[in-house]
Parts: structure tokens; sequence; C-alpha cells
């Protein structure tokens, strides 16, 4: 076997979509069609035109109950001068009935009068072929009743029905194999070690693959060994469309994938110039088309979108949709690496006449990350980022309605937002909160900017101990709003169970042995736990781990947990929630500040309503821990 070729280009996207689109072209997988019955056609795409082997109907048929008549027989009557039928010019018939040669109309039952000899009186002549389905009147034999490339819906199956057709020559519906790799790789049922990763990326990919119209097989998972990669390859293209090999794509000491394919088949790309994705492998084995897709999954979900789902309507016999794309504003800055398209995972929310685009997360492990983006935004490989404000074209990975009702906050991350979240899901309409944890001070600014609707803030003045409004009145002059209170929280020290290191508070941060983790400049937190160090003395460089920053509470508690920091500045229910143990420090007082300009928006009126009066919501967060909720919903501050 070849040696393991680790190298990796940096394909420009584009030339890595022409290259394999040249390469698809001449393989089998655009030109495979099959024959079904109309009855097991619905969705499926012509392959051929479709023409009607017979007229429907294919007889004269009464369009109405009534009579059959000749019309010249009917010729003078009116209601001045009724005229009378006698048996030999008529004859009864009902709607659908095929009408004898002789007759050419007919008379609908309501006007007619019937005598006591069995003749019918008529009042109106008739005209010719009035009320009759003459031959072809649907359609005519030989007509054109569904173009090639057409998808099926249900009303072209009756009329491909009513002509007599049985069968019908289609595009075949692509089958492709995921198969995904990797010896640390463990499916979700399994006992649980430390390395493992569970696996969820397959079931991922088939579901994207589903939803775009293919039929999808997922594997068992293949362990790091070329052999078994060798051979689930050989295997997977013998008996399918197209393969998907996920994992190994990279340049590890375990990534065979790219050299197993160079020694079966065609190595047509390795490695592209985007990120995620950039080890992405594209390859023909056996005529049958091959991706190696990166371990990541926000990497494998991208890297399918470009290189693949084009390929399933191509073979379906669809045109590949056009990406919804709507222009948003940024919410902050967003830096990108030169030569690299970057594709970012974004949330956007209308704020008055803005939508705003604020990014969800930059990692390529970061699952959630795709579960709360709304859309993606692209920056070219000759840029190096967008700046805060500016304009860019998103492409939609929601419904814009649903956007459209999105509560947009942004500020200090609290546990309470997602009782809220959850609650706001499940009212008609439907509001989505999208919220983005930038720290009091980032809140402020966005409120200032006009980027939300909402902004959490827990920020105390040094000065005069009061929270939240001083700072307003520093930084948002002028700007009319309410400020309402959410909670008081307790604030303090997160450490393992048991306490093992004996950390009895910031004294103990100095200590060579503890390993402390921080929130970001600008969070209510950060200026908490730094007021305290200025009390105690205690300088930043003092602290091993002091410049290490968390956006989270919950992210400071599971790196606690974790073992990865031996203590953190969160909150009480961040402990409670990962079972950790817990230093008090403070009380504090978390606020909303609402411009009075959103007030009557639905969407705050209903976060507002839930937790003013919702005694759900007031048992749900009392569960939480480390809450008191003596002033939620109340107005601490009015500024207009």
């Amino acid at each position: 076997m070849k040696s393991r070729d680790i190298y990796i280009k940096n394909t420009p996207l584009n030339e890595a979509l022409n290259i394999w689109d040249k390469a698809l072209n001449s393989l089998p997988l655009f030109n495979k069609t099959e024959c079904i019955s109309p009855d097991d056609a619905l969705g499926r795409v012509t392959a051929k035109p479709v023409f009607a082997p017979r007229s429907t109907p294919f007889y004269n048929a009464a369009a109405m109950d009534g009579i059959a008549v000749r019309f010249r027989d009917t010729i003078g009557a009116s209601e001045a001068t009724p005229l009378r039928l006698t048996r030999e010019q008529f004859a009864d018939i009902n709607t659908g009935n095929a009408l004898n040669n002789s007759y050419d109309a007919v008379i609908m039952i309501e006007d007619i009068q019937r005598t006591s000899e069995g003749e019918a009186e008529i009042i109106a002549s008739a005209t010719p072929w009035q009320h009759v389905r003459t031959i072809g009147e649907d359609i005519v034999a030989t007509e054109l009743i569904l173009p090639e490339g057409h998808k099926i819906r249900p009303i072209d199956l009756g009329a491909m029905l009513a002509t007599g057709i049985t069968s019908i020559e289609v595009h075949c519906i692509p089958s492709v194999l995921v198969i995904p790799t990797g010896s640390d790789v463990v499916q979700p049922s399994a006992p649980l070690e430390a390395g493992n990763i569970i696996e969820f990326n397959s079931r991922i990919l088939a579901g994207y693959l589903e939803e775009w119209g293919a039929l999808s097989e997922r594997s068992e998972v293949v362990p790091d060994d070329p052999e078994a990669i060798k051979a689930a390859l050989i295997q997977g293209t013998a008996q399918h469309d197209l393969v998907i090999i996920n994992a190994g794509a990279s340049a590890g000491a375990k990534d065979f994938t790219a050299s197993v394919l160079n020694e079966i088949g065609t190595v047509l790309v390795h490695g592209v110039n985007i990120k995620p994705g950039k080890p992405v492998i594209l390859a023909v084995v056996n005529n049958t088309p091959v991706i190696g897709l990166p371990g990541y999954p926000v990497s494998a979900v991208l890297t399918q979108r470009l290189f693949i789902k084009n390929i399933i309507y191509t073979a379906l016999g669809l045109t590949p949709p056009k990406a919804e794309l709507t222009s948003s504003t940024l919410s902050r800055p967003i830096s990108s690496k030169m030569g690299v398209e970057d594709f970012v995972r974004v949330k956007l929310g209308r704020v008055g006449s803005n939508l705003m685009a604020t990014p969800t997360g930059r990692g390529a492990g970061a699952v959630m990350s795709l579960v709360q983006a709304d859309g993606i935004l692209t920056i070219p490989a000759g840029s190096e980022g967008i700046g805060a404000g500016e304009q860019a074209d998103i492409e939609l990975l929601r419904p814009m309605d649903e956007i459209d009702n999105t509560l947009v906050f942004i500020g200090s991350h609290d546990n309470i937002l997602d009782v809220l979240a959850n609650m706001l899901h499940g009212l008609r309409p439907l509001i989505r909160l999208s919220s983005s944890h930038v720290g009091s001070m980032g809140g402020l600014m966005a409120i200032r900017r006009g980027e939300a609707h909402i902004a959490g803030t827990h920020l105390i003045d040094e000065a005069s101990g009061e929270y939240n409004v001083p700072f307003i009145k520093k930084f948002l002059p002028g700007v009319p709003l309410k400020l309402i209170n959410l909670a008081y929280r307790e604030q303090g020290l997160l450490v393992p169970k048991g306490n093992p290191k004996n950390i009895q508070g910031y004294d103990d941060l100095i200590r060579d042995d503890i390993h402390f983790i921080n929130r970001q400049r600008g969070a209510g937190t950060r200026i908490l736990t730094d007021l305290n160090l200025k009390k105690y003395k205690i300088k930043g460089n003092q602290i091993n781990g002091y410049d290490r920053e968390e956006y989270t509470h919950m992210n400071v508690a599971s790196a606690v947990a974790a073992g990865s920091a031996d203590t953190g500045a969160a909150i009480r229910a961040a402990a409670k929630a990962l079972d950790l143990d817990f230093i008090p420090v403070a009380s504090e007082r978390y606020d909303l500040i609402v411009p009075t300009a959103h007030l009557d928006d639905l969407r705050v009126r209903s976060l507002l309503a839930a937790i003013g009066r919702n005694k759900q919501f007031h048992s749900i967060v009392q569960n939480l821990g480390g809450y008191n909720l003596r002033d939620c919903g109340k107005i601490m501050y009015e500024q207009s």
C-alpha cells in the first residue's frame, strides 16, 4: 500500500467545484432512470416527456343528469311556446353516461316537465353539444401531459391515469452510503470512557440527504485502519451511487482516507480554501463519486452542503435550489483570514427596521452554532473580515417569518434565559428568543446602537454600590427606556464537589496549585471579580488563568466540572446544574434594559408578561437555585 499522503492543498472553492462538476458529468449517477407506475410516482421527476395514449373522455359523455336529445328537435321551444318531446325524441341519461351517437345535446332534469304520457316538455331550445363532455374535451390523444424534468404532483397522477398511462420513466433516486470512521467513535448507547466520541455525524449527514431527496444508508463505524477503510469503500462504491466517508480526511497520524482513495481510485481535490472544512476530499472510485468529509460536525455539514446538495438535486432531475439571501447589519465585527473563504453561522433578528446578524460561534466542532443559526455569512477569500454596522448578504437557514418573530436579547448571560426561550417558543404565534452573551457592557452598547430589543445587565458601580443605573446614565444618556428587574441572584466561586483544594475565597486564587477561569471583559461577573480582587489587593497577573475567558456561567461551570479549572466565578444556578460546590461572594441585581420604543412590541410584551405574572415561570426559576424574584417585573428606573 502507498504511504500516507498528508499533503493538503488549498484549492480555491470555485476551482474545486468546477473540477468536481466536470468529473461528475461523465459518471452514471446523472443518467440513471427507471420505469414505475403512476401510483408510485408522486414527487418523482420525469426523465422523458409523458404523452396521452388516448383521449379523455374517450367517448361523448353527459355532463348533467337529464335527457339526451337532438338539438334540432328542440328548436322553437320557449316559455311562450313550450315544446313537447315524444319518447322517440329523447333518452334519459345520468352524469358520465355515454351519449348515443344519435344525440348531440343534454337538457338538465331541472329544465324539463314530464307529462302523463311519459313525454318531456321543455321551455328552451338546446344548443349543439350542450351539457356534453365531448371526446378529448380534457385531454386529446398524443397531447403532452408532462414535460421532461417535471416533479410529479397529485393532480398530475390523475391526468396520467385518466388517459390510461400505466408506466412512466423517471430519474432514479440516488442511493448514498455514509461511512463514519474512527477507532475512538462509539454508538450513543455504548458505555463511555475518556477519549470516546459519540457517533452522531452520520445521522446528521443522512438526515440532510433524505431532506434533499436521496436514499441514505449508514454503515457501521469503520476503525482507523487502512485495510478496513479500503474494504468499506470498495463495497460501498459497488452498491451505491455516491459514498460519503466521514473523518480521517485531514493530516493526522490516523487520517488514512486520502491515501486509501489514491490507491483504489482518483483523488481530484484534497483541501479547499474554506473555513470550516478545509481538508475535504473529492474523489472517484469505480465510477462512483466519493467525498471525504472532515470529522468535526460543522465542517462535515457545511462541506456536504457545498459539494453534495446540488449533486442530489441534479441526479433527481431537479434544478438545484437557489440560496435564499437577505441583507443584514452586523452587530459586531467579524475577522477572517486572507485567502480563506469563511462561512460564519449567524443569528438574525429584526430590531425596528434593521435586520441584525450576530455570530453564533466559529468552532468547527460547535454543533449548537448550527442548531442556533438562522443563516450563513460568507466572507470572501480576499477579505479580512466585516466591520460592525456593515451590511452583508446572509444565506437563510430558517424561514423569514420565523426570523421576524425573533426577540433579540444581547448582554449578560443568565440561566433564566433558557427558561424564557422555551416559554416564548410555546406561544402562538411562536416567538423565538435569540440571546447573544457578550456581557453587560456589550448589552448596553447594543442598546445604544439600536441592535437589541432587550439587554441583560448586572453592573455594580464601585463608588455608589448601585446596580446598573449609573452605567445607563453614563452610556445611554437621552435614550428613553425602562430598567426592569428580572431577579436577584447569588454570585460566587464554583469548585468541584467536596472542594478538594479547600478554596475559601479570593485569597486562595494566588496559590500556585490553583487554576482560575475568568469571564470576558465587560461582563458584570468580571467587573465583580475585579472589584473583589482590588479589595484584597490582588492583581490579575498573580492568578493562574486570569486571562483565560469564557462567555457564560455554564461554560465556567463546565470547565470546573471537567477539571480544566479549579475554580471560576459564576452564579449558584450554574453550580447546581453541574453538581458543583458553591462559595457565596455576593447577591446581585440582574435587570433588563428595555428601550421605550420596543415596549409595545408583541415579542417584548410577551416576555414581560411571562416574568411578571406566570406562576410556572417563577416556580421553574426558583428550582434553578440561587434566585430571589421579589422584584421580578418591577420597574427599577425610568429614563425619558
